[in-house]
């Protein structure tokens, strides 16, 4: 496994959890926005799984779970077996995925690996290639929101939206799509996000859109206000 980063511990990425995130390095996306574009490079990982397997092991009556996220978790060739070493410890597993790789995720899903799932929908299918900056299987995103979706395990689908990239249409849209259990969070600019130009949705078109929301998809949330 390549690791690029560790927090031992979050109280908001795991719904109703305590837990702590691992960071895979490399991504097979090179999205503009991305706040860990550090992970993004496939290149060699500074923490090795001793120092998660030994923090773990001093943590099992504290930690609830662990989450994996990345970069982009299913391109590392190790992670079914990770996985695996970690459910014998214990610990309930939180997967944040883009859904390139629908082998994997139903390899994890078939053997009970996995017990929340995060799927980030990037835009409309149709325009996926304008946020990413590389070419896409469309294919296999559906896949995996089918594979998602038919599990069984608790998951979500979230979108981060952004005024170059969204609009209220194309929202709506996606909405419609994942109405069931979707999350929205608006872009906030930091220091590693790769474009600086981007911009964010205002306090007001946000508040606009919420109304629109609970209306239409109640079960549609808008994350971080």
């Amino acid at each position: 496994m390549r690791i690029g980063g560790f927090q031992k511990l979050t109280l908001l990425d795991y719904p109703d959890k305590t837990a702590c995130i691992i960071f895979t390095q490399g991504c097979n996306f090179n999205c503009s926005y991305c706040h860990n574009s550090e992970l993004i490079p496939c290149c060699a990982g500074e923490i090795s799984e001793n120092v998660i397997f030994d923090y773990l092991d001093k943590r099992k009556n504290l930690l609830d779970g662990v989450v994996i996220s990345g970069g982009e978790p299913t391109i590392q060739k190790d992670l079914v077996h990770f996985i695996r070493l970690i459910k014998e410890k214990g610990f309930s597993v939180k997967l944040d995925t883009n859904g390139t790789n629908p082998i994997v995720l139903k390899e994890l899903i078939d053997e009970k690996l996995v017990d929340y799932i995060a799927m980030d929908i990037k835009t409309i299918f149709d325009e996926y290639e304008n946020i990413t900056k590389c070419s896409v299987n469309i294919k296999n995103i559906k896949k995996s929101v089918e594979l998602i979706k038919n599990s069984g395990i608790d998951y979500e689908f979230r979108t981060t939206i952004i005024k170059d990239f969204h609009d209220i249409d194309k929202i709506l849209k996606l909405c419609e799509s994942f109405k069931e259990k979707y999350y929205i969070q608006n872009f906030k600019l930091s220091e590693n996000v790769q474009d600086k130009l981007l911009k964010s949705f205002s306090e007001d078109e946000l508040e606009k859109l919420k109304k629109i929301l609970k209306e239409r998809f109640p079960n549609v949330n808008i994350r971080g206000e």
